[in-house]
């Protein structure tokens, strides 16, 4: 058995706004040490996989996360994801072993956002992730899933306004579709009612948001300004230059 510990306020103890004593007040708390133990080591395997991240030791991250595959708790889950990518980016990896790895970070980044919705990181790495199997699956099903790519970069951002990484992969989206080939867009005019649409002008508002995130007003107000001052051709140009303002 573990042990225990107990705090009891009994019933009298205290006194509501009238002076009047709460009789029926009885409130214990109970904290087991051995859920304190597991809290605590959530807390060290987390700040360790951070260090090994920083330090860019991508096996030792993910052999260590790894062991956390079947975790219920999206902080694992997601970095799971983000070093499952790291792997399968390195230049000595094998075509079939990267493969695999894309498609197990997406796995991960998916049950990163089912277990929490509210994590932005989760969001975040879903929309990194799918696109990266997209790269698998041809331009009906990449371009198909552009929008929900999208989605999930628009809602870290709502989570989490401040986090540069979210805001500059959104930037590079619209920089992306901004220039999709023209017969990209005839196969995604065909197969949708419309292409994912971006502007040149949204991407340089995102520069300016992302480095506005980043604390660097002088970049920012730069990005900004270029934004801008684009000339506006189509009415998503003359919205983004009112975000601008």
């Amino acid at each position: 058995m573990p042990h225990v510990q107990s705090l009891v306020f009994k019933p009298g103890l205290f006194k509501n706004n009238f002076g009047l004593k709460h009789n029926s007040l009885s409130l214990i708390v109970m904290i087991t040490s051995k859920q304190l133990v597991v809290c605590a080591c959530v807390g060290e395997v987390l700040e360790q996989a951070d260090y090994l991240y920083s330090c860019a030791e991508t096996e030792k991250l993910y052999q260590l996360l790894l062991q956390y595959k079947d975790s219920d708790d999206a902080e694992f889950l997601w970095r799971l994801a983000r070093a499952s990518r790291d792997l399968a980016l390195l230049p000595n990896v094998e075509a079939e072993r990267k493969k695999q790895l894309t498609f197990e970070a997406f796995e991960y980044a998916q049950k990163a956002l089912e277990k929490d919705e509210a994590c932005f990181a989760a969001h975040k790495w879903y929309a990194v992730c799918l696109s990266d199997v997209g790269d698998y699956k041809g331009v009906k099903v990449k371009i198909g899933n552009s929008y929900i790519i999208r989605e999930h970069l628009e809602r870290a951002i709502e989570l989490n306004p401040k986090d540069a990484t979210s805001i500059h992969i959104l930037g590079y989206w619209c920089f992306a579709f901004a220039e999709l080939p023209w017969y990209q867009r005839k196969v995604a005019a065909v197969i949708f009612s419309s292409p994912p649409e971006s502007t040149y002008e949204e991407n340089l508002l995102m520069l300016g948001k992302t480095y506005l995130a980043m604390k660097d007003k002088e970049k920012a107000l730069l990005w900004l300004t270029k934004a801008k001052e684009y000339p506006a051709h189509t009415l998503e140009d003359k919205e983004e230059k009112r975000n601008s303002s």
